[in-house]
């Protein structure tokens, strides 16, 4: 199979969601990933520089955006960590997989959030004059991200 040597367009994709049926999302952003970097030195080393050595690695949260639509499912999840309920706390965390689609049938780049839950949620801002979509937004906090194809 030939590999296809043109760029991804970023303007279609799909979010996957473990146990959400309803979800369809206008706006992904907040990818990062970063690794702390560990400098040490003995004092008995000749150069006068440290070594530098892999620490922690750090991700940033992820934000969603969607327009507001009449399904809960959702909406249910971002509320149920808020509550207190401790079912649904220890049902709080997700998977959330993001497929990147290309043009050609087949050719695809995944992002997978493992343990996702929503840290921060964001209502619709409301104007009475504006001819505009309502969103919702939520900002998910993950433990690890996997890249894959």
């Amino acid at each position: 199979m030939a590999i296809n040597i043109y760029p991804m367009k970023k303007h279609n994709y799909r979010v996957t969601i473990e146990g959400i049926d309803v979800a369809g999302f206008s706006e992904v952003s907040g990818f990062d990933a970063s690794v702390d970097v560990i400098e040490y030195r003995e004092g008995t080393e000749s150069i006068n520089s440290p070594r530098k050595l892999p620490g922690l690695t750090k991700y940033g949260n992820v934000t969603l955006k969607w327009g507001l639509i009449e399904s809960l499912d959702f909406y249910e999840w971002v509320a149920g960590i808020s509550s207190g309920d401790k079912a649904a706390a220890e049902e709080r965390v997700r998977d959330v997989t993001i497929t990147l689609l290309n043009d050609r049938e087949g050719d695809t780049a995944n992002w997978t959030l493992v343990n996702a839950w929503p840290c921060k949620y964001t209502a619709p801002d409301l104007n009475a004059s504006a001819s505009e979509i309502a969103f919702e937004s939520v900002e998910l906090a993950f433990e690890e991200m996997r890249r894959n194809q």
